[in-house]
């Protein structure tokens, strides 16, 4: 994962991304990355599951 960090408490799922951080193009170079977690991951400690890009225009 980039710039993504995902707590668990209780039944509350956080994800904090630094909107400060970028990590370039993305593959189009349509846009700036910003936060990924590169694909599905796993919630910690659950079976769901999340997807998440962050990206702003170029």
């Amino acid at each position: 994962m980039k710039n993504v960090e995902m707590t668990v408490a209780g039944t509350m799922l956080t994800i904090k991304v630094d909107l400060s951080k970028e990590f370039g193009p993305s593959a189009s170079g349509k846009t700036i990355i910003i936060a990924s977690t590169e694909g599905n991951v796993t919630i910690p400690d659950r079976e769901e599951k999340v997807g998440l890009n962050v990206y702003r225009k170029k």
